[in-house]
């Protein structure tokens, strides 16, 4: 379901707002985002995880055990595992990432227009506002 335009608006505003206040972590965080991966990555990812299936699968077949586990099942699991963490995580931070280079120019025009007082208080006020038009 998307996002209404007044959502949208303030999910913008606590975006700049983060920027603002801790560009550091706001960086991190763009370069970090789920679901971001590049489609040839997600390929890759698709292939390792069938893998990773296979063996878990062949594993109680081929019978190679220690102390009664199933060891090739296990590294089954452990590379399908990974394959999901590269097809969250897989894109290459900064490198082609247009998400990035938009919030920090979005960032930095909405930083010079807005007074300088600090996001938790914007927040605060507006939270007052609500509760005095009731």
């Amino acid at each position: 379901m998307p996002l209404s335009e007044h959502e949208q608006r303030m999910l913008e505003e606590i975006e700049s707002a983060l920027y603002a206040e801790d560009p550091k972590f706001a960086s991190s965080v763009t370069r970090r985002r789920l679901g971001r991966s590049p489609g040839r990555r997600r390929v890759q990812a698709a292939v390792v995880f069938v893998v990773g299936l296979v063996l878990l699968v062949v594993g109680p077949i081929i019978g190679l055990t220690v102390g009664g586990f199933p060891i090739v099942s296990l590294v089954g699991f452990l590379v399908m595992f990974a394959a999901a963490l590269l097809a969250l995580w897989g894109g290459t931070p900064g490198k082609g990432s247009h998400d990035s280079a938009g919030y920090s120019s979005g960032g930095k025009t909405a930083r010079a227009a807005a007074p300088k007082r600090k996001f938790t208080e914007r927040m605060e006020e507006r939270f007052n506002r609500r509760f005095e038009q009731e």
